[in-house]
């Protein structure tokens, strides 16, 4: 493992500079860094677009979206190269954020579902919070990993921090420990994984079947 090079990617899905999702990220920030790997942070921010639905990218075999005036493409590209990946978002209205959604339909067609470029890469979710949907924020985030066949790593308990106002997260003690344990075990997986002797399996696309006849 020595002198290999090793990051792992967040994706912060909140319009919120130094909101409560930031702050949380850095708390993983401090734990992955002193594990001996990289952490960098992507924030797009309310200036994304949704997903056109175009499969440009599909089609082609791109790994790029058409649209090109906004983070996505820099994401995408970061997100190849990572060994690990953590999808971290704010709660509104009981689900993803609008901008994390764009994000991960577009992340998710160009780089996942022709020739899958995501496979085997460690992930990790966090969701940041003020009082519900955390659960269902946490799950959506882990099953769009789970359908890109990712090796999905966890904490002690489930990815959600609450808190409204930008800072209200220090103050659940309980949380931002789950989101520095998980940042601990995304980085003890990434080494785990450099060191292995063990083949990567093999994958291929899936067969893509629509349910109409």
């Amino acid at each position: 493992m020595e002198g290999k090079f090793m990051k792992i990617v967040a994706i912060n899905g909140s319009p919120r500079k130094n909101g409560n999702t930031a702050q949380v990220l850095e708390v993983v920030r401090r734990e992955v860094e002193a594990a001996g790997v990289e952490f960098q942070v992507f924030q797009p921010g309310a200036k994304v677009h949704p997903c056109l639905a175009c499969y440009h990218c599909l089609n082609t075999g791109s790994l790029r979206c058409v649209q090109t005036d906004d983070m996505v493409n820099d994401i995408i590209a970061a997100c190849i190269e990572a060994d690990g990946i953590l999808l971290a978002a704010p709660v509104y209205h009981g689900g993803i954020a609008g901008g994390m959604k764009c994000v991960l339909d577009r992340l998710m067609l160009a780089a996942g579902c022709g020739v899958n470029q995501l496979h085997h890469k460690v992930g990790g979710a966090l969701c940041t919070l003020r009082r519900s949907g955390g659960m269902e924020t946490y799950q959506q985030l882990l099953g769009t990993m789970d359908a890109m066949e990712m090796l999905i790593v966890t904490s002690d308990y489930w990815g959600a921090v609450h808190g409204a106002d930008p800072g209200e997260v220090q103050g659940d003690t309980e949380g931002m420990e789950v989101a520095a344990k998980l940042g601990r075990n995304m980085a003890w997986m990434v080494k785990v994984l450099a060191e292995s002797r063990v083949p990567v399996p093999e994958t291929h696309p899936r067969t893509m079947t629509n349910f109409i006849r």
